[in-house]
């Protein structure tokens, strides 16, 4: 099954090349010589881009020194994203392209155009008699000087204008979504608040605030600076707790522990904690999880703690199961009070469904990106039941945060990355 779908995505992905290939290049190319040295040069960068972001992806899991990975990355993963927006551009350009070609006036072509009748000679008077005039030799005319030969261009047909018209259009789309979205992640994720009601919490710790982050994704684009942004935000909401949800890393703490090390600033009154995600477990989790204790960071391996009237408990992400070191929510949840209200940080939405089964008052979550790059929401909907934001699931609630890195392109379309100030509200408040 899993050649059967590499395959299929290389033929994907060699398909929507080609698209692109014949829309920007082969349809605006000029005809003759010139024109067959831009097909060629394109169909080269177009073979050259796709193997910069296959590279880009192996480059860590294959073990190439750090600095190769990060010079594969930025292009690599760039090309994946305007490959996106142009795709899409494109083929939005296709319900447009018969209109135009019907409406657009042809330029008149030297080829088939109607030869300009040349002007007649006068015709000369018929000759009366006159008194003989000496004839005057007429003066010898300038040879000319041989012409240079210079290659016709004749104006762009009708098909021509229409395709670099539609062709740039989408490229200044494609290239302006991907320049934004790049602005959105460099400049660092907002702050949100939430205030969310949670059953059986003390008046005591009525507006307890816990500041929830998730998919950091710290890697060969996003490093030490995106890590000191995250905190400087964090710490300037003065939270109460603070909960980082998974996704933290794409490579080995040898790699990224440099750009970890800000994490050691973060400060809350009520501690600081971690759980892991999916890509700790690519990364090799158990390095990670000595590095995180070392910065100050607790983690919940299936764990659970008491914090100011109520239970927080921690489940390890499915993605351990395959190294066996998945959920297990009878060992953090199994045996509590259940009339004691619960916060459970679990990376995964689809984690809720035992959050239910065993009383949970609220999860929060990760993973999704909110869909990182419109219109990855609506695939990230069909495979978790929340994309971002508050929802309720019988009696208990589930929160996701679209994060605050990126994984892949560094680039946000339609998802900006956020840390959630999650204010817990008492009932008896």
């Amino acid at each position: 099954m899993v050649v059967v779908f590499v395959l299929v995505l290389l033929l994907l992905l060699g398909a929507v090349h080609w698209y692109v290939w014949k829309r920007l290049v082969r349809d605006t190319a000029p005809p003759g010589a010139r024109g067959r040295r831009i097909r060629r040069t394109g169909a080269a960068a177009l073979a050259v881009l796709p193997l910069l972001s296959v590279s880009a992806f192996v480059s860590g899991r294959v073990g190439l020194p750090f600095w190769l990975q990060q010079t594969l990355a930025w292009p690599g993963y760039l090309w994946l994203a305007v490959l996106l927006y142009l795709t899409l551009a494109l083929l939005a350009t296709e319900a447009v392209r018969p209109f135009l070609l019907r409406r657009t006036r042809r330029a008149p072509d030297p080829e088939t155009a109607p030869a300009t009748p040349a002007p007649a000679e006068p015709v000369p008077a018929a000759a009366t008699p006159a008194e003989p005039v000496p004839a005057t030799p007429a003066p010898a005319e300038p040879v000319p000087a041989a012409p240079v030969p210079v290659e016709p261009t004749a104006p762009p047909t009708r098909r021509l204008f229409v395709s670099r018209t539609l062709a740039a259009t989408a490229s200044a789309a494609a290239l302006g979504a991907v320049a934004y979205g790049t602005h959105s992640v460099l400049q660092g994720p907002r702050i949100t608040h939430v205030t969310v009601p949670l059953r059986n919490l003390p008046r005591a710790a009525h507006h307890f605030r816990i500041a929830v982050v998730s998919d950091i994704h710290l890697g060969p684009i996003l490093g030490r600076a995106h890590t000191q942004r995250i905190v400087d935000a964090i710490n300037s909401t003065q939270p109460d707790l603070i909960a980082v949800v998974g996704d933290l890393v794409d490579g080995t703490v040898e790699d990224l522990g440099p750009a970890a090390e800000p994490l050691r600033q973060l400060r809350a009154r009520h501690g600081q904690f971690f759980v892991t995600g999916n890509h700790e477990y690519y990364a090799g989790v158990t390095p990670w999880l000595t590095h995180v204790r070392e910065l100050g960071l607790h983690p919940l391996e299936n764990a659970r703690v008491e914090i100011a009237g109520f239970d927080l408990a921690g489940v390890n992400d499915v993605g351990g199961e395959a190294f066996g070191q998945g959920p297990d929510f009878g060992r953090a949840l199994g045996d509590r009070d259940r009339s004691r209200a619960s916060v459970l940080l679990a990376h995964q939405p689809v984690q809720i469904h035992e959050a239910v089964r065993h009383a949970v008052g609220l999860q929060l979550s990760g993973h999704t990106h909110g869909g990182q790059l419109w219109p990855g929401n609506l695939v990230a909907a069909l495979a978790n039941p929340t994309v971002a934001g508050l929802e309720k699931y019988g009696d208990t609630q589930l929160y996701v945060t679209r994060g605050a890195g990126a994984w892949g392109p560094p680039v946000r379309v339609g998802a900006r990355s956020d840390i959630t100030v999650v204010r817990l509200a008492s009932p008896d408040a």
